[in-house]
């Protein structure tokens, strides 16, 4: 059995996103996915909040075959391998890859090694058309590079970031719809409003909890003293 492995930011997840996914679906048994972080990226949120999110992308698809696998993720597609291979001993291993990272993989930590460790499924997205020089070195490194049949919309998590908060509507549009209410809620990425919600719920979501205040010592009986006047910079 084959096993497609779909690392991504997810920063946030798209609509690319959601239809590589459910594209990926018609034509394996088993999709596996994660957010991971890109050694090559900057990133607008933590690992956690865009595990979170892509966790709702995923409920929202709905197939028993797709599942979310945090455990696989890692800046180095090396040791999302090696953990796969761990995990599903024995299967095919598929490494799916958008047309835009292309040509990063051979910059990619032991680069050869990832080619051989699995068969390499590369995802058009409009707006990044392969080129076949890329395809070209990748084979010099030993990877038989296979095009996915399908047409992936040039949505970008990166448009997001960057249309919000000025331009909501555009941002909210590249984004799929079941997202689009806990951007809004969480007013994450510049979206939406944290006026009305209150703030994250308990959960992933939410961050690392503050540090408690501390308390202030017993009281003695005498008057506070006003505390010493700070401290220049030397």
């Amino acid at each position: 059995m084959s096993v497609a492995l779909f690392g991504t930011s997810a920063d946030p997840p798209t609509e690319g996103h959601r239809v590589l996914l459910e594209g990926l679906l018609r034509h394996f048994p088993r999709v596996a996915t994660w957010a991971s972080d890109n050694p090559m990226k900057a990133h607008g949120q933590p690992l956690e909040r865009r595990t979170a999110l892509l966790a709702a992308l995923v409920e929202a698809i709905g197939d028993p075959r797709l599942s979310l696998e945090p455990e696989l993720s890692s800046p180095w597609a090396i040791e999302t391998l090696q953990r796969a291979a761990a995990r599903w001993p024995g299967e095919e291993l598929v490494f799916v890859v958008g047309s835009d990272l292309v040509g990063q993989i051979p910059r990619w930590k032991e680069a050869p090694a990832v080619l051989r460790r699995c068969r390499l499924l590369v995802a058009p997205r409009e707006g990044w058309p392969l080129q076949p020089a890329q395809l070209a070195v990748l084979e010099e490194l030993g990877a038989r590079p296979q095009i996915l049949d399908l047409a992936v919309p040039g949505t970008a998590s990166s448009h997001v970031r960057q249309a919000a908060p000025h331009a909501s509507d555009a941002a909210l549009e590249e984004v799929p719809t079941a997202l689009r209410p806990v951007l809004l809620e969480h007013n994450l990425y510049g979206l939406g409003s944290d006026q009305a919600g209150g703030g994250p719920p308990p959960g992933v979501l939410e961050g690392p909890p503050e540090p408690a205040a501390p308390r202030p010592p017993p009281s003695s009986g005498a008057p506070p003293q006003a505390p010493p006047p700070p401290t220049a910079p030397s």
